[in-house]
């Protein structure tokens, strides 16, 4: 993708973005010392291009994201260091039966991931997903607001 054609050229972060792209994915562009490793560039590849929708309500948090082709064995709904969301999967190429070849291929393929990191108040022991029509649906509980404390009352002797 150009982002010239669209304008947006002087933005670092686009410009950052479209560098990050159009690596290789082969092995041998990580070898370089200077250049970000082949995870770290596939991850931030899959963070950028898959969409989501963070919804808060009086009672939990949800995160809608578009994991198309995937079936629910194939993604992962994981929490890390406490407080991070982490949802991922990946969609493979389909196998090519013999005798059939692609005339054109554009639905996307590899690794789709978010990272979210959850507020305070996020229950992570109380998290569910459910995946209907390649959108899952991930729903954290919040934790119940903390109780008010009470002035402790000392009685006073009189001496």
């Amino acid at each position: 993708m150009d982002l010239r054609i669209m304008g947006l050229e002087s933005s670092p972060l686009l410009s950052t973005l479209q560098q990050m792209m159009e690596l290789s994915d082969d092995k041998s562009s990580s070898a370089s010392l200077n250049g970000p490793g082949h995870t770290y560039v596939r991850d931030a590849k899959a963070m950028a291009t898959t969409p989501a929708d963070v919804k808060e309500y009086p009672n939990s948090y949800v995160f809608v994201v578009d994991m198309p082709g995937l079936k629910s064995g194939d993604i992962k709904v994981q929490v890390e260091d406490d407080n991070v969301l982490l949802i991922s999967g990946e969609r493979k190429r389909e196998e090519e039966k013999e005798g059939t070849k692609y005339l054109r291929m554009e639905r996307r393929i590899g690794k789709l991931m978010r990272k979210f990191v959850l507020p305070d108040n996020a229950n992570t022991d109380a998290i569910s997903a459910v995946c209907q029509d390649g959108v899952l649906t991930v729903t954290v509980n919040k934790l119940p607001p903390p109780e008010p404390k009470k002035p402790k009352t000392i009685e006073v002797k009189i001496a």
